[in-house]
């Protein structure tokens, strides 16, 4: 079966609301950016397709006269701009502005907004989940604690009170770790500019949460980290992907088997792979398990939400997800990312 050809779409005007745009355009299958335009190098819409390596431009005829163009979404406000595109464009060449284009920018930053909110809905319902897993994680240092305080308040000894002070002051940083780890992934999601992420660094930071929350008991880690695993990513919402895979993985297998992380680099893609040797995942219920709402686990146990949250991260970051399973020998994720070419003036996360 042949693909039909995509709509190439092209933006006239990159202001507010332009990062809300690019990232709902950029989901649609059969459609492709072409380019983005905007007198103003520095708006907001210029610099995310910046980051999802879309043409940008401050001339405008530069997107009108290209006659790949199949759709121009004129979001500049400039009323001068329907007749300057009326006189540029080619004759096949569909235009969606004025009172259209501002309906659209309306619905794409409130869909924008809607997102954000179901991450966070599905975030919290997961630490709910994660309660009786992180209260345990927390006890053990405040029983430490407690135990050194009272030993100390009978003890002579400056030596042995100096030895209790120091094992007290390393149980309250293991606990202020848990909480800033925890305090991390539960935050919401900003809109910042995209920096350098360090894919290895993130998985081991996603497992350092999953670990808090969940109860691995004989499970094994394997990991197999590729050297340069870089993407240009919003830290944040990688990390939120990768605790809600590990956490569905170390689920699947109830306690018991191999939790494999590996990332690799190939033909300038990042590909990260996250499998288990759980129960796996019915035929029938692969096509689904992206959709909202969706799920498998009894009710009060899971929202529903997460793998469509991961789905759409993992799109706007202009990466594919696919997944592999087999009935009682476990599920593969795959996920791929166009690798960083060069080093970025901000730090990598």
């Amino acid at each position: 079966m042949v693909n039909p050809p995509s709509t190439k779409v092209a933006i006239l005007g990159g202001g507010k609301g332009g990062i809300a745009l690019l990232d709902l355009l950029s989901q649609i299958p059969g459609l492709e950016i072409i380019g983005i335009a905007d007198k103003d190098l520095t708006a907001p819409g210029i610099k995310r397709a910046r980051d999802l390596d879309i043409k940008v431009t401050d001339q405008v005829s530069d997107l009108i006269a290209d006659h790949g163009v199949n759709l121009l979404i004129d979001v500049t406000g400039d009323p001068q701009m329907e007749r300057y595109i009326a006189d540029h464009k080619g004759p096949a060449v569909e235009v969606l502005g004025g009172a259209a284009a501002k309906l659209l920018w309306n619905f794409v930053q409130y869909e924008s907004r809607l997102q954000a909110q179901l991450y966070q809905i599905e975030k919290l319902a997961g630490i709910g989940s994660f309660v009786a897993g992180i209260a345990h994680d927390i006890n053990n240092p405040l029983q430490l604690v407690l135990g050194f305080a009272e030993a100390i308040l009978e003890e002579q000894n400056p030596a042995n009170i100096r030895e209790h002070a120091q094992e007290i002051i390393q149980a309250v940083k293991r606990t202020s770790t848990i909480c800033k780890e925890l305090t991390q992934y539960t935050r919401r999601f900003a809109a910042d500019d995209f920096v350098q992420v360090d894919l290895n660094r993130k998985l081991e930071e996603a497992l350092k949460i999953a670990r808090h929350a969940i109860v691995f008991q004989d499970l094994a880690v394997k990991k197999e980290y590729a050297p340069k695993a870089v993407i240009r990513a919003r830290p944040d919402e990688l990390l939120h992907a990768f605790v809600n895979l590990i956490a569905n993985a170390v689920q699947a297998m109830e306690g018991q088997g191999t939790l494999t992380l590996v990332t690799g680099c190939e033909a300038g893609r990042v590909s990260v792979t996250i499998s288990d040797t759980g129960s796996g995942i019915p035929k029938d219920h692969l096509e689904k398990i992206f959709e909202p709402f969706f799920t498998t686990k009894a009710p009060g146990k899971g929202t529903g939400l997460g793998l469509y949250n991961v789905k759409s991260i993992v799109e706007q970051h202009l990466g594919k997800l696919s997944v592999e399973s087999e009935i009682g020998r476990g599920t593969t994720f795959r996920l791929q990312f166009p690798q960083a070419e060069q080093p970025h003036e901000r730090t990598l996360t």
